[in-house]
């Protein structure tokens, strides 16, 4: 059995600042999920909703590039602000 060295999977699965070496150019949607703190379920839903856009490879897999998430990110930022000033 093959041991799984924890360092290495902590670097794999946590998002690097953008202007840390070289970027990411597609995200799975596990990584997306790890990335974003939401599970695997959540990203899909909110992708075949249209509120996390994204791609699809030929193989029918989505991907997800860094920008995409965090603009993503920044929408959720952003209505958060508009439902907290008209309340």
């Amino acid at each position: 059995m093959m041991a799984i060295d924890s360092e290495v999977v902590d670097q794999q699965m946590s998002p690097r600042p953008a202007n840390d070496g070289p970027t990411q150019l597609a995200f799975t949607s596990s990584e997306a999920a790890a990335y974003l703190g939401v599970s695997l379920a959540t990203v899909r839903r909110w992708s075949d909703a249209g509120h996390l856009r994204g791609y699809r490879t030929p193989g029918g897999q989505r991907r997800f590039s860094r920008e995409q998430l965090d603009a993503f990110l920044r929408s959720l930022s952003s209505a958060d602000g508009d439902a907290l000033s008209a309340a």
